[in-house]
């Protein structure tokens, strides 16, 4: 039996996979505690308050490494960042501003690009934000709100 979107209760998503919050450390040694003790996976799981899959997933990991095994998780954050500029690309648009410091964020980004056989090597937008954090980028100042009240419309005159 399908539920139909629009009788589902506020708040509530129909989606295939409900969303299940990291389990603890404490969880997962509560978990292989009761496992080892009952020997049955669906006590250790209503025990700690996790899955199934939780148990199989971290099963190979506890026999293989013990109770020292569940303390480790592996970060699943990328440990380089994929769109960093190398370091001599940051340096070459550092030293082109002071070279010339006429040129505008475009102008050096597409000297870069004629430098290294017409490749695409940094966006200006990329350029502007090197030159920021360089202190070699002008700051700009907004100008201050008027304080007061606002003009009125012009409307346009009625004919008669």
């Amino acid at each position: 039996m399908s539920a139909d979107p629009q009788s589902l209760p506020s708040g509530v998503s129909q989606s295939k996979r409900p969303y299940y919050r990291p389990t603890t450390a404490d969880q997962r040694k509560l978990l292989f505690k009761v496992y080892e003790e009952t020997n049955s996976p669906r006590k250790a799981c209503a025990a700690a308050h996790v899955g199934l899959g939780t148990l199989y997933y971290w099963r190979p990991r506890f026999e293989a490494g013990g109770y020292a095994a569940l303390e480790e998780v592996k970060s699943h954050t990328p440990h380089t960042f994929a769109n960093q500029l190398p370091a001599a690309i940051i340096s070459e648009v550092i030293a082109a501003r002071r070279e010339h410091p006429d040129w505008g964020k475009r102008r050096v980004a597409d000297e870069l690009r004629k430098a290294h056989a017409w490749k695409a090597v940094v966006s200006a937008s990329e350029v502007r934000r090197i030159l920021i954090k360089a202190g070699l980028w002008p700051q700009v100042s907004k100008p201050a709100k008027k304080v007061g009240r606002a003009p009125a419309m012009r409307t346009r005159p009625t004919r008669r």
